[in-house]
């Protein structure tokens, strides 16, 4: 039987850690609620092999101050998702997560000052922050790991090319966050669509060229969330999916991106965003970044910029929010 990408209840749930020296588990959830002007993103990638856990928690705050955390605290296992002080916990695959943060971040009036991240912290106020969200899916789950049927049991049939891995297995899925956060005293209580993913297996930043991973969502029945990505040998990655209350996910096919860069440090701006789905719908939207925070990653001498704007994405009449991710290495 041929290989063919696969969905398992199962995958919203912890994978066994295959013994890869970079391998990594992460889930992620992002939101906005349009009504408070208020929201952000949270990670978790569990690196067990290498002793640690990358987390990151991102609030964007109505003023335009940023709440930004990012630590490495120490793991030993990939049993869950809780370290330093962000946990998550699936109630019911799919349906209801948990997720929640307690400690401190740093307040950034000026979000680009993170592109030196040392200076940034040690010039910046430290707050306390609380978020505790309830996260409710709404579109199906999308993605999956390339697996083949053997007997009654799936079997995993992925591999990626070494020094390439990004993610062995990867699902997507359109949510809302109902709760409330607090920052420095002051609390907002949230209903905001967003979405959610979850990866595993071995993963370098520094694997893929590039790459353009555009969440939007136009309330609880509309979103998409469009993926470029362009691998170190110059081939294309066209991925994605559209998500309709009711229907299935249509899956996208191809995304063509148009980018309007500002500022000494040329992050993104204005998007300009046309994909084609599967069934040969073509999407036109066009995205406005409202706030921006460039992060990196650093291996072996390489410097990955991961820059994150909270966009406004505008498809026809409708009006959405969600992040637009661009990957890049910054050389000299």
């Amino acid at each position: 039987m041929a290989a063919e990408l696969t969905l398992l209840e199962n995958d919203d749930l912890m994978h066994p850690n295959t013994g890869e020296t970079n391998f990594n588990e992460s889930a992620y959830y992002n939101f906005f609620d349009p009504r408070r002007r208020l929201g952000g993103f949270v990670r978790l990638g569990n690196r067990p092999n290498e002793g640690y856990a990358e987390m990151t928690t991102c609030l964007y705050l109505p003023d335009g101050r940023v709440a930004f955390m990012f630590k490495r605290p120490s793991i030993t296992s990939n049993e869950r998702h809780d370290a330093g002080g962000l946990r998550f916990e699936v109630q019911t695959p799919f349906v209801e997560h948990h997720v929640a943060y307690h400690g401190h971040c740093c307040l950034l009036a000026n979000p680009l000052e993170m592109a030196e991240p040392r200076e940034a912290f040690a010039k910046n106020p430290h707050v306390p922050v609380e978020l505790d969200v309830r996260w409710f899916g709404l579109s199906p789950g999308y993605g999956g790991e390339l697996r083949r049927r053997e007997g009654d049991r799936w079997v995993s049939a992925g591999a990626e090319k070494a020094g390439q891995e990004f993610a062995k297995g990867h699902l997507e899925q359109h949510g809302k966050a109902v709760g409330a956060l607090t920052v420095d005293g002051v609390r907002f209580e949230i209903d905001a669509p967003g979405l959610r993913d979850h990866s595993w297996g071995p993963r370098y930043w520094q694997a893929p060229k590039f790459y353009r991973w555009l969440t939007m969502s136009f309330g609880e029945d509309l979103g998409a969330v469009p993926l470029l990505t362009v691998n170190r040998d110059g081939s294309e990655v066209h991925a994605g999916y559209v998500y309709r209350r009711g229907r299935a996910n249509e899956r996208i096919v191809k995304t063509e991106i148009e980018t309007e860069r500002v500022g000494e440090q040329q992050l993104h701006d204005r998007i300009r965003v046309c994909a084609t789905t599967a069934g040969g719908e073509t999407l036109e939207v066009t995205g406005q970044v409202l706030a921006m925070i460039p992060l990196r990653n650093r291996r072996e001498g390489k410097v990955t910029r991961i820059a994150e704007g909270l966009t406004e994405w505008r498809w026809g009449d409708r009006v959405g929010y969600g992040l637009a991710e661009y990957l890049d290495h910054l050389v000299d």
